[in-house]
């Protein structure tokens, strides 16, 4: 077997098998803590720019198959686990899951103590790695730290072009068309227009550079503000078709990334948390109704907004309106005096509990109430 070795930027090296593809591999490690569900998760838009490392042991064993992609191609910059599956056991498999990564040039590692690896960086912070395998893995230890700690930061990151649409599509209805909803893609995964379009709803998916008069020629009757990858400080462009949105009224909601958009746009701060929220076993608490939700989630970021108070902006009173259980972390937004909400985790669940899902009908009633 081909070696590898996975270096930190604090100095901590972790050897292994390569896994994928053979070569080098940069980005910010994190962790995922889903048991299933990897097909989604790394072809999950989001994680581009990340080394995602599962936290679950075994990895690989339903395969890899042409229905459960979340986009046209692998995200993740690197791919980290421990015992890879020997075999493929899923009767709707067409290849395995280390076929697919070396046909996608997804350079990855196994055979390292992931729980080792977890509880480092869930004790020292997310920071960037770097995966080497074959003749690189060789090289002296002190040059892999360097090409590592050359590596951009996730801190004023931008990959909302890398990953959007360059072209905008339309998604359409299933049954009767009721709505018409423009999507601003910031890196959309696919189940999320699929479970709109199940209510009712077309959907035009525009690409991130779009401008407000390109939403209104698509005569929308909601905007829809997608998840994704990078800092939300560096996210201007979309903040500002956010505030035109909310300056004409235009019922809005938005997920995961575009939480912080909204957020942003409503004049709140955002942060790096320490290593995130990533996985499908993240608890909230839906505030309206006290209810406790089991959700996925990926973020690196979140909204600096008080839970323990509403607050005056210049689009009126906003409530914080989801809570993550573990640590407090605002996951929800509710503004009371114009039609706009939205919540940081991903209530498509691909992959992930079905929690959620009433989201997209809260969505629905919101523009059945302005119409």
């Amino acid at each position: 077997m081909t070696s590898a070795v996975l270096v930190l930027e604090d100095g901590q090296v972790y050897s292994g098998q390569s896994y994928g593809a053979t070569g080098s591999a940069f980005g910010e490690a994190v962790f995922a803590t889903g048991m299933t569900g990897y097909q989604e998760t790394i072809t999950d838009p989001s994680y581009c720019g990340q080394v995602v490392v599962q936290t679950a042991p075994h990895i690989g064993n339903t395969g890899w198959n042409d229905e459960d992609d979340e986009s046209a191609q692998i995200w993740v910059a690197g791919y980290v686990v421990r015992d890879p599956a020997r075999r493929v056991s899923n009767w709707r498999s067409t290849k395995s899951l280390d076929e697919e990564l070396t046909a996608q040039n997804v350079v990855g590692i196994s055979g390292i103590d992931t729980r080792a690896l977890t509880r480092h960086l869930r004790e020292q912070g997310a920071m960037r790695v770097g995966i080497f395998s074959g003749e690189l893995a060789s090289e002296p230890i002190e040059t892999l730290i360097a090409k590592v700690r050359e590596v951009p930061e996730m801190a004023g990151a931008s990959f909302s072009q890398t990953v959007s649409t360059k072209t905008a599509y339309v998604v359409p209805a299933v049954g009767e068309k009721k709505y018409q909803v423009a999507a601003l893609d910031l890196g959309i995964k696919a189940m999320t227009p699929t479970l709109m379009a199940q209510r009712g709803i077309e959907v035009h998916v525009m690409p991130a550079d779009s401008t407000i008069e390109d939403f209104l020629a698509a005569g929308p009757d909601g905007v829809f503000l997608s998840n994704g990858p990078g800092d939300p400080a560096t996210a201007s462009h979309a903040i500002e078709i956010v505030k035109a949105a909310l300056i004409i009224k235009r019922p809005l909601f938005g997920i995961c990334f575009g939480n912080q958009i909204l957020g942003r746009a409503l004049g709140f701060g955002t942060y790096k948390l320490r290593y995130g929220h990533r996985g499908i076993n993240q608890p909230v608490m839906d505030r309206t109704t006290g209810k406790v939700e089991v959700t996925a989630h990926n973020h690196g970021f979140a909204v600096d907004a008080p839970i323990d108070r509403d607050s005056s902006t210049e689009f009126g009173t906003v409530r914080v309106s989801h809570v993550c259980l573990n640590d407090d972390v605002v996951e929800g937004l509710e503004c009371l005096d114009v039609p706009a909400f939205s919540v940081q985790y991903h209530p498509e669940a691909a992959a992930g509990p079905h929690d959620s899902a009433y989201l997209f009908d809260r969505f629905v009633q919101l523009m059945e109430s302005v119409r």
